[in-house]
């Protein structure tokens, strides 16, 4: 999809608080915290970094249509550079969940990427927070998202976890812990067997 200008704006806004953020001298852990979000909630996303960026260490920059990389046929190639290039040094991945997050692909390849072991590639933790307008829209999770939230037909709960959003920045701070955790604690529960999603879906 083309971005509007305040969608452009809003993003560019998050990449700078991100660094700024990253850089800042803090004695308190904070977890390199990947965002994959859809370019349309970038405003709200940049809302979250603003009020709780003091609790981890935020990456905000994910595929986009001007990557060559999407034009491979090589999913390896593909995860391996997403990897490298995107999810980076980070070790928990955060999906923001609007309205339509799950209609969007590149979500579906960070997602996959996270949950990725190989040459490039370390496992993730991975977690879920319902923004305000996925709330309101009674937002659905990415596919593999949900996939790892709750396996079906079993009574384990996933690797991953989805919460609402937060209202203190100590209970994220908790929950971002424990995603990082789970990469030893849970990685048995890890579901990653759905096939690379290939298009966006049409979302109202």
């Amino acid at each position: 999809m083309t971005l509007t200008y305040q969608a452009r704006l809003a993003q560019s806004q998050l990449t700078a608080i991100s660094r700024q953020l990253e850089h800042k001298a803090d004695s308190s852990v904070r977890h390199k915290c990947f965002l994959s979000y859809h370019a349309v909630d970038a405003e709200e996303v940049l809302a979250f970094v603003e009020s709780f960026g003091d609790y981890f260490i935020p990456r905000a920059i994910g595929v986009s249509e001007d990557d060559p990389v999407i034009d491979s046929e090589d999913n390896d190639y593909i995860m391996d550079r997403i990897r490298s290039k995107y999810l980076a040094n980070s070790t928990v991945t955060i999906v923001m969940v609007g309205k339509c997050t799950w209609a969007r692909k590149f979500v579906d390849w960070e997602i996959y990427s996270s949950l990725r072991r190989g040459k490039v590639n370390r496992l993730n933790g991975l977690m879920a927070i319902q923004l305000p307008s996925g709330r309101d829209a009674n937002a659905a999770l990415p596919p593999r998202m949900q996939d790892n939230v709750v396996r079906e037909n079993s009574r384990d709960i996933g690797y991953g976890r989805y919460y609402t959003y937060p209202t203190r920045g100590g209970t994220l701070q908790n929950w971002i812990q424990d995603a990082f955790d789970a990469r030893n604690t849970r990685n048995h529960l890890i579901d990653n067997t759905r096939a690379r999603k290939k298009i966006n879906s049409s979302c109202p």
